[in-house]
């Protein structure tokens, strides 16, 4: 009983942590400038939604938004389509260097953005590319495509191949078998890897903002430059970050089932 106490409290006060700097930001989107500089006050004395009229009226920062989705989407789309035929080669065969291949795709992985920083910027500008949404979402393939094909290699190897050939028996085309077999099967390392592309691609600054200036920008680079002449609004600001987090909390929302079995098969 007094473990089971203790674990409680212990929970407890982890969450109470956890949630305290969220309800803050929370908290600081409804108040004015001058009420969140005036003083500590646990909710909002003078109660506004003109921080989040701000940012739905305001082309600057709804373009923001819009800009991290569609380059969050099309990074999302390119990476499972790259990741899973990639994943199913290695999961199903063996070549001379497969092993040595897929280290190094994983190396990729473990660099920082800052390493290839300048050489996206040198290519993008030669080519056209600086400022567009599928600049940013094929830099971050870079990075979410290593981790994507290893998440699903695991979660392939754990399919008996007896399904590919009972498959080839029956007369089923590789597409075919493929997509109405043997993604289904695999339906939960595919969502768990759609999240974790989804988190990187969408938390990223670095990237983001150097490769983009107008047309492009992403919200995480436009909430960087909130200093106006008369100081930082705050208000706007802290509205523009409860917007920020929400589509992390739909899509954790809709793929938890998955992670979780993900975390079960050990893979994550």
């Amino acid at each position: 009983m007094k473990q089971t106490r203790s674990k409680n409290i212990g929970i407890t006060i982890y969450i109470v942590l956890l949630l305290t700097p969220i309800y803050w930001l929370l908290n600081m989107s409804f108040k004015t400038n001058q009420e969140i500089l005036s003083g500590l006050t646990l909710w909002p004395e003078n109660f506004t939604f003109a921080n989040y009229a701000v940012i739905f009226t305001d082309p600057s920062w709804y373009n923001g938004y819009l800009n991290s989705m569609l380059y969050v989407s099309i990074n999302v789309a390119i990476t499972l389509l790259v990741a899973l035929p990639a994943a199913y080669a290695f999961s199903r065969y063996k070549f001379v260097g497969d092993k040595h291949l897929f280290f190094w795709l994983l190396s990729n992985r473990m660099a920082p953005p800052a390493v290839f920083l300048l050489p996206f910027f040198q290519l993008y500008s030669s080519i056209g590319l600086f400022d567009t949404h599928i600049a940013v979402a094929l830099a971050h393939c870079l990075f979410n495509v290593p981790l994507a094909v290893w998440i699903l290699e695991g979660f392939m190897s754990g399919v008996p191949r007896e399904y590919d050939e009972m498959a080839y028996i029956d007369g089923y085309s590789f597409p075919k078998f493929f997509v109405k077999i043997f993604l289904p099967m695999i339906r939960s390392g595919i969502g768990v890897t759609a999240f974790f592309a989804f988190m990187f691609s969408w938390v990223e600054l670095l990237l983001a903002r150097t490769l983009t200036s107008v047309d492009a920008q992403p919200i995480a680079a436009i909430m960087t430059r909130t200093v106006g002449a008369s100081g930082i609004d705050w208000g706007v600001l802290a509205a523009a970050g409860v917007l920020t987090i929400i589509p992390g909390i739909l899509v954790i929302w809709f793929v938890r089932n998955h992670v979780a079995t993900g975390f079960a098969l050990g893979r994550v």
